[in-house]
């Protein structure tokens, strides 16, 4: 679990982020988990939005995201949630390492 001072580093990393990955009409299934966990293996934070077709809530979106994997729900912003999850490979680390000695 992230303390607040490791949440506010990834809030701010994340600031000028724009979402890549969004919830649509086809809403939460466990193919588009696997592609967000892929997309946090390689960048360790992104940001996803929820379309204006989507089914799921903001709150239902964040808890499925965090009951079925390793990913953290850092911030929400209206439709847009920041998630994180370090990443295993050492060549992707680009946050965890500072993450880790705050």
């Amino acid at each position: 679990m992230l303390r607040g001072k490791q949440k506010r580093y990834l809030r701010a990393q994340a600031h000028n982020m724009r979402p890549i990955f969004s919830v649509g009409k086809n809403g939460l299934t466990a193919a588009w988990l696997d592609q967000l966990t892929g997309a946090l293996e390689k960048r360790e934070l992104i940001k996803i939005n929820l379309q204006q077709s989507a089914e799921a809530t903001v709150d239902e979106t964040k808890a499925y995201i965090e009951g079925n994997t390793e990913i953290q729900v850092v911030q929400t912003i209206g439709r847009v949630l920041v998630l994180y999850r370090p990443a295993t490979d050492v060549d992707n680390q680009r946050f965890s390492t500072v993450v880790e000695d705050m």
